[in-house]
């Protein structure tokens, strides 16, 4: 029964941890590039627009349909590795 507990918390604390990474990699991109950083990356051109404003539009959008696959992928090993595969 302990080994349970001590089981299912070390995946439970390995899925957040992959949670909050997506979740920081997403808000950099999205809020970072997109928005705080956009004055800087506004030299930086990328098809005829400055880089700031493809990512605003283009590039968070990218961002968070690769974070999604990432994610699948990264829970089916870490369900494979505590023994949760379907």
């Amino acid at each position: 029964m302990q080994h349970e507990k001590t089981n299912a918390a070390a995946y439970w604390k390995a899925n957040l941890r992959l949670i909050t990474g997506c979740m920081f990699v997403w808000a950099l991109v999205s809020y970072g590039f997109g928005i705080i950083f956009r004055p800087l990356l506004s030299g930086i051109s990328i098809g005829g627009t400055d880089l700031g404003f493809w990512f605003a539009q283009q590039g968070s959008i990218l961002t968070f349909i690769v974070l999604i696959f990432f994610y699948a992928w990264r829970m089916n090993r870490l369900d494979k590795k505590f023994g949760l595969e379907e």
